[in-house]
């Protein structure tokens, strides 16, 4: 029996995907819990097979939550969902740890498919993703940028396109404020741009709005 925790703020889609779950043999949802901090609480009681993870979780990053999984209780498998665009986020989350990413619009056929795969140890990205991913490099379109960044500089730019201050930003990311100018000037560099106006266009081209 895959043992499940859904993470998602928004009480109709932890009920959706505990229904669709509940539809598949071999699936049980544990439980399900709207913030981080309800997450990390339930995690020192219970170990699911897979934690399914909203990336816009409250408290803390999805990508944060990732990596603290990871690090405390490494034998959770994270399948990061979201509503945000496949392109920029999926290989973020990945570099990041996890074992598959799934957008909030895929089939739902999907959802069950991927928390098996991931169960058994297996990456899971949508075979449409993974053609987008495998064909973009002679595109225009902005992803091409992605390739370039790391999930700690995707991050990064995520909370400066969202209005954040050098201040805020090191403080969200538990880090000081010299290496977020540090991260900055690299996200400059990598998207070819020398201002802030044009690096908030360039996170807007990404979809990190």
């Amino acid at each position: 029996m895959i043992k499940v925790l859904i993470a998602d703020n928004h009480p109709i889609i932890r009920m959706g995907v505990k229904h669709v779950l509940e539809t598949a043999s071999g699936i049980e949802v544990m439980d399900d819990v709207a913030t981080t901090n309800e997450l990390f609480e339930k995690l020192e009681k219970v170990t699911p097979d897979v934690v399914m993870l909203e990336m816009d979780i409250p408290e803390i990053n999805g990508i944060a939550a990732l990596r603290k999984i990871k690090k405390e209780f490494p034998d959770v498998k994270v399948l990061m969902y979201s509503g945000q665009s496949e392109d920029v986020y999926a290989l973020s989350t990945i570099r990041a740890g996890a074992f598959g990413y799934l957008s909030k619009a895929s089939d739902i056929d999907y959802l069950i498919s991927a928390v098996r795969k991931v169960a058994e140890g297996n990456m899971f990205i949508t075979n449409e993703l993974a053609q987008r991913l495998a064909f973009d490099e002679g595109t225009q379109r902005p992803r091409r940028f992605f390739r370039k960044l790391s999930s700690r500089e995707v991050e990064v730019l995520k909370l400066l396109a969202s209005g954040k201050r050098n201040k805020d930003v090191a403080l969200g990311l538990n880090l000081n404020e010299k290496t977020v100018s540090t991260y900055k000037a690299r996200l400059m560099k990598k998207l070819n741009v020398d201002n802030m106006v044009d690096l908030l266009q360039q996170a807007k081209a990404l979809e990190l709005y």
